[in-house]
């Protein structure tokens, strides 16, 4: 499925930046992360759940937050068997999460892809890691730089018939060239001027992965560790708000 901030088949780049922004909830507690709900409120209607909340009692949340109207990124990353990968998804659809990640190898995706046929659940291919660059690549035995594989696998993605990719905002401008303007961009590593890059080598500021194209942003720890979460989000959001009214 291909879809804009309201689950619908439209065009991601008409979407306002408060369907755009995904605030990681990496987080060691499903306590901790409904603190982080509560404080953000009705300013932040999209949210990441990754493996960390996800062992700990996460997947109960994430089911909750659908119910609650909230839009859930369950962050997966799924590899394996078709028929795992197929099984996996098909229960993941039913959980009433918008979108799901997994690594980004053709076959994989295309059993994820039939397996969701018919469901509300945005399937993305993750193509390089955002902590990686061409040394990590090199050691892991991979023949391209990381800019040569986000686009192979983009490609890849939209062959397949997957409603979207996760790459870093470096790349996001030539992987729009190539997946047209219905597929999702998710950018992670996503930085404010001045913020931490943590344990991520390709960053980007809000407004500058929108201009180059991104649909979706995922912003965790200068949200969730900020000493007001909820000033930091509105913060970005305004960045992005501004960003978007240039491209009008």
């Amino acid at each position: 499925m291909r879809l804009d901030g309201h689950g619908d088949l439209a065009g991601v780049l008409t979407v306002s930046a408060r369907h755009r922004l995904i605030v990681g909830l990496d987080v060691p507690t499903v306590q901790e992360a409904e603190r982080v709900v509560s404080t953000l409120g009705d300013s932040i209607s999209f949210y990441k759940i990754g493996y960390q909340l996800a062992f700990a009692g996460g997947l109960e949340f994430a089911r909750d937050l659908a119910k609650e109207g909230k839009q859930v990124f369950l962050d997966m990353k799924l590899l394996d068997i078709d028929n795992t990968v197929a099984s996996a998804v098909e229960n993941i659809a039913r959980m009433g999460m918008t979108m799901l990640t997994l690594h980004a190898y053709p076959k994989a995706m295309a059993a994820a892809v039939k397996a969701a046929e018919g469901s509300g659940l945005c399937l993305l291919g993750v193509t390089v890691l955002t902590s990686m660059d061409e040394q990590d690549l090199t050691d892991a035995g991979y023949e391209y730089d990381p800019h040569t594989l986000v686009l192979k696998r983009a490609e890849q993605a939209r062959i397949v018939g997957m409603g979207g990719v996760v790459c870093s905002a470096e790349e996001a401008s030539a992987v729009r060239g190539i997946v047209g303007p219905k597929m999702a961009i998710v950018t992670p590593g996503i930085r404010p001027a001045g913020a931490d890059k943590g344990d991520q080598k390709r960053v980007m500021t809000p407004s500058d992965a929108i201009a180059a194209g991104s649909s979706h942003l995922v912003v965790a720890r200068p949200i969730v560790k900020a000493d007001d979460p909820k000033a930091a989000a509105l913060a970005i959001l305004a960045e992005m708000d501004e960003a978007l009214a240039k491209q009008l």
